[in-house]
């Protein structure tokens, strides 16, 4: 076909098509299309993971909300996260199971912005949602007395719908961002769903200035909540090694478990996406599975798991 046989083409050759193209009405989702021979396969593994995440989730958001003994802001914040990732996996996971299956890999360039626009945004509120849950941690360990005047379910809602807020700003900011001119042909997407790296190259104005932009937004974003983690465990395990008992320390770093091993996971994979440097190669396809796939499965795995009141629930 045409659009693989672009793939392949030189570089000087995609330098001379691009060129101003303002009717450019879909784009082609390259993805998995190099690997022809294991397609089936990743579509059965891929579907079996995203119904074990909803079913993880689901469950996540059903028992924290029938339960009044998980109604306090601790499992308030694990259901906002629940429910962020399972709408997170939503704008990517279907439409690369049906690309696997059918093999029709278009998607229009509105359909495009707003997947972009709704990744982006979800996962910011992801990274700001793990934040508030160790802003939380912080409270109850190194504040006992004061935590419940300090985190109210109240003040839990306020955070969660700033989360949400900060999240979809910064989205809407980066795909505005990209979407604001016109795209070039070959209207290949290098990915299996519109990744913002691949898709600015196929910008007709200055992509590699907007593609520095969005990225460093991205990277702001990520190292600035992930370093507010680390400064909150900092605290965390200073009060705790002044615990005199060990049962104490042991309480009091089971609580933190589940939340820690869920950080270095979603931060570690994403890390991995955003902070690949351009010339270092590798597929960007593959790298992005576990970013995409993978932690959004074993999130809700950690949470039950690993935390006793879940597991009673």
């Amino acid at each position: 076909e045409l659009n693989i046989y672009l793939l392949f083409l030189p570089d000087f050759t995609h330098a001379t098509m691009k060129v101003n193209q303002t009717n450019l009405k879909e784009f082609i989702l390259v993805g998995f299309s190099l690997y022809p021979h294991v397609q089936r396969f990743l579509f059965v593994a891929f579907f079996a993971l995203y119904l074990l995440t909803l079913a993880g989730n689901l469950a996540i958001l059903g028992l924290t909300w029938v339960d009044r003994s998980l109604h306090t802001p601790m499992y308030l914040f694990l259901r906002a996260l629940s429910f962020s990732e399972t709408c997170y996996t939503l704008t990517i996971i279907p439409k690369m199971l049906a690309d696997l299956l059918t093999g029709n890999r278009s998607i229009s360039v509105t359909g495009c912005g707003l997947q972009m626009c709704f990744f982006l945004a979800l996962g910011g509120t992801n990274c700001f949602i793990l934040t508030l849950m160790g802003y939380d941690r912080f409270l109850a360990i190194c504040y006992p007395l004061r935590y419940p005047l300090l985190m109210t379910n109240a003040v839990c809602g306020h955070m969660v719908v700033s989360a949400w807020a900060g999240g979809f700003l910064v989205s809407v900011t980066e795909t505005a961002l990209i979407f604001r001119g016109s795209f070039c042909n070959p209207n290949l997407i290098h990915h299996f769903f519109c990744h913002m790296r691949a898709v600015v190259r196929l910008s007709c104005l200055d992509s590699d200035l907007t593609e520095i932009i969005v990225t460093m937004i991205s990277v702001s974003g990520l190292m600035g909540t992930f370093l507010l983690i680390i400064i909150t465990y900092v605290f965390i395990l200073s009060t705790v090694f002044r615990i005199p008992s060990a049962e104490g320390k042991q309480k009091a770093f089971s609580t933190c478990a589940s939340h820690l091993t869920v950080v270095i996971v979603h931060f570690g994979f994403a890390a991995i996406v955003y902070l690949k440097p351009e010339a270092s190669g590798g597929d960007d396809t593959l790298i992005a599975v576990p970013y995409t796939v993978i932690t959004p499965f074993l999130s809700p795995l950690i949470f039950s798991l690993r935390n006793r009141d879940m597991k009673n629930a």
